[in-house]
């Protein structure tokens, strides 16, 4: 059995993006793998055309004939997967050499672990967030954002094989958050605290074309999860934050309150902050 199957999903990808992104699979440290391409009904060949030009036995290459959705399009590539672990990789980001080894060896030594994610810095810019990297901590900041960075994950495939649980469309395109959050019952998670993708920001990422369609899906998401896993909601709002929602208005709040510490931060639409105050410190209910 191959021990990882990397899997890129690409539509119209920018060719240097996507030889970079297959450049940083294939000059792994970590030898025992294979790239699966799939191409979700690009308009063009430009897609095939590059990745044809690599003559690499590891890499199997797939054309949908029409585009079927970026959830559709991952369970395909998990189904076709020979891999004991499943690499995510989007088709503009950046594998650093020693990723596939870091991570398979963790999931080596860690049998109860069925996700194992990265620090990522964020290109051009260079900035990196920190994510939270034990079990407890990352599934408790789940319930309030989704905090592994999908592209930089590795994903144990009999955890998926066993319960089921795969990308759900109604998510789109916040499917990864959606399957994280349907994983917490049934498996640990942790982030390597070393920075092992470089995630590329640009005005036609996902996350800035289509921002409502995800918020609107976060707060779906975040019902489910919360609702599944009441008593890891009740920590992540005690110990970080609460959000009191005055009115809503498209499923989004208008005018909420946002009480980390002693501060209070009034916001207008859940995101611009209005004012602060500080408060008196107390126990949350």
């Amino acid at each position: 059995m191959t021990k990882v199957s990397a899997l890129l999903c690409a539509y119209d990808t920018p060719e240097p993006y996507l030889r970079e992104a297959i450049e940083s699979v294939l000059n792994q440290t970590f030898p025992d793998f294979e790239l699966i391409v799939l191409d979700d009904g690009s308009p063009s060949p430009a897609v095939e055309c590059v990745v044809r030009s690599y003559s690499d036995g590891r890499i199997r290459f797939y054309k949908n004939e029409r585009n079927t959705g970026i959830s559709a399009a991952r369970n395909k590539l998990v189904d076709l997967a020979r891999g004991e672990y499943l690499a995510v990789i989007d088709h503009d980001d950046v594998s650093l050499p020693r990723r596939f080894e870091k991570q398979a060896a963790y999931l080596d030594a860690h049998p109860e672990t069925g996700i194992v994610g990265a620090q990522a810095e964020f290109i051009p810019a260079r900035k990196i967030k920190k994510r939270p990297t034990g079990n407890e901590s990352v599934k408790i900041s789940l319930m309030r954002q989704c905090v592994i960075v999908h592209p930089s994950c590795m994903i144990r495939k009999s955890v998926l094989e066993k319960t089921g649980v795969r990308y759900e469309e109604r998510f789109s395109p916040a499917e990864d958050y959606a399957l994280f959050c349907r994983l917490i019952p049934h498996t640990d998670f942790y982030n390597i605290p070393e920075v092992l993708l470089l995630y590329r920001k640009h005005k036609t990422n996902t996350s800035a074309v289509q921002s409502e369609k995800i918020n609107r899906a976060t707060i779906a998401i975040q019902n489910f999860a919360r609702a599944q896993n009441p008593e890891l909601a009740a920590i992540a709002d005690a110990e970080c934050e609460t959000v009191e929602t005055f009115r809503l208005f498209n499923a989004l709040p208008v005018f909420s309150a946002r009480r980390k510490g002693n501060r209070k931060t009034f916001l207008l639409f859940g995101f611009l902050p209005l004012f602060s105050s500080k408060t008196k410190r107390r126990t949350l209910p």
